[in-house]
């Protein structure tokens, strides 16, 4: 279990984040929904320490994260995996060396330097590259690869973490969307097959309907919603986006419900293992 126990993030004189109190069971996937501004991207943040609370805690195992300093830091962050809406990818890298860098912790501070990696951490970077349909890619340059690839190899590149949690904060939010459906697959089979926490900012109503066990609503800062996809109303949605609210209910603008057949061949192009299972 996780555990958010008024959890507050203050700039100067506004609440980002206001005393937020929240218990995330292990296993669950989570939506975080909310207008720009609302507070999504400094929660999620503040869970691996990449932002400091002001006040609140916490608490995994009985433990305070928030207390945590050092090389006991380290491995929370470990154990918490970050995908950035932005990948993060260093691009004159290869892939495999990209996703490798998700091992530096579990290396000493001279190996980790000179990102000195074994032959198991090749093997595992394989392994993820190949459940996220990218293995082919492993030679390749980073920067030559589509945003939806990226965010593919960023995806696999937390998967070597061997997290408890992945978050992820607007991961599809510069995808288009047969890409944003292909992330949003993976994370969804990441969080079923491997029972890995998956807690997930996204901007669209129908996207956290989607594919989320439990939607959580932020408004300014505050805790409006926590709940069961069909428990939030048109009501409870006005809330959350205010003027906002009859596009986020608008299955046309999603970034991931598609309203037509998806072509053999873009699907074919987006995701080549799926050209495979044709052939197959």
């Amino acid at each position: 279990m996780l555990k958010l126990d008024r959890l507050t993030k203050s700039f100067k004189n506004r609440n980002a984040v206001n005393a937020i109190s929240l218990d995330i069971p292990e296993g669950q996937m989570v939506g975080i929904i909310g207008r720009s501004g609302a507070g999504k991207s400094t929660l999620l943040r503040m869970l691996n320490r990449l932002a400091e609370p002001t006040g609140g805690s916490i608490i995994i195992d009985g433990r305070d994260i928030t207390a945590l300093k050092g090389r006991d830091l380290l491995a929370w962050r470990a154990t918490c995996a970050m995908v950035f809406q932005q990948f993060n990818l260093v691009g004159r890298l290869d892939v495999i060396t990209n996703v490798m860098t998700g091992r530096l912790y579990h290396h000493n501070f001279l190996a980790s330097m000179l990102q000195l990696f074994t032959d198991e951490d090749r093997a595992r970077a394989i392994r993820a590259l190949d459940r996220l349909g990218m293995a082919h890619t492993a030679l390749q340059q980073a920067d030559t690869l589509s945003g939806g690839q990226m965010q593919r190899v960023a995806i696999a590149r937390a998967l070597v973490q061997e997290p408890r949690f992945l978050l992820a904060d607007e991961p599809i939010a510069s995808l288009d969307p047969l890409n944003a459906k292909i992330v949003m697959d993976a994370l969804r089979t990441i969080n079923q097959d491997d029972g890995i926490t998956v807690i997930c900012n996204l901007h669209t109503l129908d996207t956290a309907r989607a594919y989320c066990d439990r939607i959580i609503g932020l408004a300014d800062g505050n805790l409006v919603f926590d709940g069961a996809p069909e428990a939030l109303t048109e009501a409870k949605a006005r809330e959350i986006y205010g003027a906002e609210s009859a596009e986020a209910f608008s299955e046309g603008l999603t970034s991931t419900t598609l309203d037509f057949p998806i072509p053999a061949a873009a699907m074919a192009a987006a995701q080549p293992e799926y050209a495979m299972g044709l052939a197959r």
